[in-house]
């Protein structure tokens, strides 16, 4: 129960002791891949089929294999792979479907299973949004209708999507790889903009939905959003009515400024399926024998995380084990 909640990264391009270490001592729920990990096309198929193999002969689910491939700014990977300018230049549904089925294609050819894509934030104009390179252009209507049109095509050809960055930081200016934002924003107009994409996407029956690391005092006065239990679960769970699984942004950025166990008693708390560690170190290993201790000694948190892991294997029923 407890591996199947962490997703982690690693350095290598190959499957090397510290990836084996991942998969057959702590039996992670998902590998992400950088582009420490990615050399070319043959080579990172050969990665994918040597990590699917392995854990197979480990006895573990299969794994969801995750690349950010957003296209321009953040597209893991580069050439010969299909180089898109990116969100800001898709302007239509057409435009939105043809970069859905070509990516698609190209991460299945590979062995990726998921995307951590599309960006469903909304920059508002006036606003010197740290995402106005990442973001559908327009308000909400128009970035949902971009979203679910990738969102739709990934799904249909197999690939899981992963809707971001809950519950939206598109009105932020700070970046929370390098420091903790802080938007001081109400839940109505929240509601009336930036949560509209997310609500269409937990509609659209999307895969995961990835929460931001932003903090929201109106909606949570103590916790940002990857860490708190109102959002990831009274919000998003409860009054949203999500029912796929609900991740972290990468725990490894400055905007966390807690311990690795404090981050995993919370998110434990929360209901947050599954955490993102996606740099090799010590973390990896003090998050997954606090998420074993915490599970242990807490009957509520075992009870929790049960659900987890039934939506977990829920999820790699429908894409991996029929497909594999």
């Amino acid at each position: 129960m407890a591996g199947q909640r962490l997703m982690l990264g690693f350095d290598g391009i190959e499957l090397n002791e510290d990836l084996k270490h991942i998969i057959r001592d702590i039996k992670a729920g998902g590998i992400i891949l950088f582009k420490r990990n990615i050399e070319s096309p043959d080579q990172v198929a050969a990665l994918c089929g040597e990590c699917r193999e392995y854990a197979k002969a480990c006895g573990v689910p299969p794994l969801f294999m995750a690349v950010d491939q957003e296209g321009g700014v953040v597209a893991r990977l580069k050439a010969p792979f299909t180089e898109f300018k990116g969100n800001p230049f898709i302007e239509s549904i057409r435009d939105a479907e043809d970069f859905a089925v070509v990516t698609a294609a190209e991460l299945k050819q590979v062995g990726i299973n998921m995307n951590l894509a599309p960006v469903l934030d909304i920059a508002p104009e006036g606003i010197d949004s740290i995402m106005k390179n990442r973001v559908f252009k327009g308000d909400a209507k128009n970035v949902s209708q971009l979203g679910m049109a990738v969102i739709h095509i990934l799904q249909e050809n197999g690939i899981m999507a992963v809707a971001k960055h809950f519950p939206g930081i598109g009105r932020t200016v700070k970046d929370s790889h390098f420091h903790l934002p802080v938007l001081d924003i109400d839940l109505e107009t929240l509601k009336q903009s930036d949560l509209v994409p997310f609500a269409d996407a937990t509609n659209e029956g999307v895969c995961g939905i990835m929460l931001s690391h932003i903090q929201y005092p109106q909606l949570d006065p103590r916790w940002q959003a990857s860490l708190s239990p109102w959002i990831a679960h009274d919000l998003l769970r409860g009054q949203m009515g999500y029912e796929g699984l609900v991740m972290t942004d990468d725990l490894d950025m400055k905007a966390i400024a807690y311990d690795m166990k404090t981050c995993v008693r919370q998110i434990l708390k929360a209901g947050i399926d599954m955490a993102l560690i996606c740099h090799k170190g010590p973390d990896i290993d003090v998050a997954y024998h606090e998420i074993v201790r915490l599970l242990n000694e807490n009957e509520k948190l075992c009870l929790m995380g049960k659900i987890s892991i039934e939506r977990i294997l829920r999820t790699k029923k429908k894409y991996l084990y029929e497909r594999e």
